[in-house]
């Protein structure tokens, strides 16, 4: 598995955690959870996810989420801040 595929995986994970609505993501934070799946290779993988408050702007959100290949000991990270 390359670096870019767990890359792509990390962003795609990022874009459906980010796709809940600011008032519901509002009332998950702070909350994280990790899962066990498979990248597109057919690969194991571990995905945490991650809501927490940003330290700016005031009331924002920091959606962060990794993705790991734990045999190969390679990762990829994606986050983004979310505000009103």
């Amino acid at each position: 598995m390359s670096d870019d595929e767990l890359a792509a995986m990390a962003r795609e994970e990022l874009a459906a955690a980010c796709a809940l609505p600011f008032a519901e993501i509002l009332k998950i934070t702070p909350w994280g959870d990790s899962f066990v799946g498979f990248a597109p290779s057919g690969r194991e993988v571990e995905v945490e996810r991650r809501y927490l408050w940003a330290h700016a702007p005031a009331g924002a959100v920091s959606v962060e989420v990794e993705v790991r290949d734990m045999a190969a000991r390679a990762g990829a990270e994606a986050r983004r801040v979310l505000s009103r």
